[in-house]
């Protein structure tokens, strides 16, 4: 499937908030001191270690809001591998404006690559399985949308995108709702025909409950290997399965193994490590 781009009217607003936080009261008064007024300059954007590429679309706003002379040329696409030292893009211009937005295109380039990477890991890691690797909800409060997109650039799935796109019934609404039973008849009761009602169990007997009320999805969450291979066994195709609880790519592969659906990953989004990308000035 290919990668599609967000909208723009999504996107513009998270650039030019963090453009506005960056340049404060005074705007770029470092870049204004000390580089002349008509100066231009060809820069690239270099990966400085091997990864992912996501996020380019944020990295042109935040260089076309400070000047619409900016010219971006991108010779590696989102969704696309490079190597260390590649050349991802390169930036054309007014050499205050590049270096004004710079940081901003960095923080934005640098985090969803990041998702985008560690995406990949655990998607090649179970690439021998029909699992897939999906997102949470554990996102950057406001970078929800773009940081899914990053776990769609690496391979990956999303899970929701919020509270209203399907029940989730977790370990606490089965506590206040009295039980598992109670907890799923109550959902069918509420929701429409079109809503999704995936359920959270820890143990064996809390999924034979739950199989017996027909959920679309049952989440299985900590369970040992053997666990996930009896889980497995007991859904028998009759509802997807999904695994999670501090999963790896080291850790992956062997649930994955166990035939289930999804696994979910919820450090993907909220804790991935950046992929370091530099914007250098270029010297043909």
């Amino acid at each position: 499937m290919s990668l599609l781009p967000l909208p723009a009217i999504m996107l513009e607003p998270l650039v030019r908030s963090a453009l506005l936080e960056d340049l404060g009261r005074a705007g770029d008064v470092t870049s204004e001191a000390t580089v002349a007024k008509y100066h231009h300059a060809t820069t690239v954007l270099a990966a400085r270690q091997p990864g992912v590429v996501a996020g380019l679309d944020l990295v042109s706003l935040a260089f076309r809001l400070i000047d619409q002379n900016i010219k971006i040329d991108v010779n590696r696409a989102d969704g696309s591998k490079v190597a260390q030292g590649e050349i991802i893009a390169s930036v054309t211009g007014p050499t205050r404006a590049i270096l004004t937005a710079e940081r901003t295109a960095l923080n934005f380039l640098c985090h969803l690559s990041g998702i985008a990477t560690a995406t990949a890991s655990i998607v090649a890691a179970v690439c021998e399985h029909r699992a897939k690797i999906t997102c949470t909800r554990k996102t950057t409060p406001g970078l929800r949308a773009v940081e899914k997109y990053a776990v769609r650039a690496g391979g990956g799935a999303n899970h929701r995108f919020g509270l209203d796109d399907a029940v989730l019934i977790k370990d606490n609404h089965i506590a206040a709702a009295g039980g598992i039973r109670s907890a799923i008849k109550r959902a069918r009761q509420s929701v429409g025909h079109l809503v999704k009602i995936e359920v959270e169990v820890d143990t064996l007997v809390q999924l034979e409950e739950a199989l017996s009320l027909v959920p679309d999805a049952v989440l299985l969450d900590n369970m040992s290997l053997d666990e996930l291979r009896q889980a497995v066994a007991m859904v028998a195709s009759r509802a997807i399965t999904e695994a999670s609880g501090r999963i790896t790519p080291v850790t992956a592969p062997a649930i994955a193994a166990t035939g289930i659906d999804l696994i979910s990953v919820g450090w993907l989004t909220h804790s991935a490590p950046i992929l370091d990308i530099g914007l250098d000035y270029y010297a043909p």
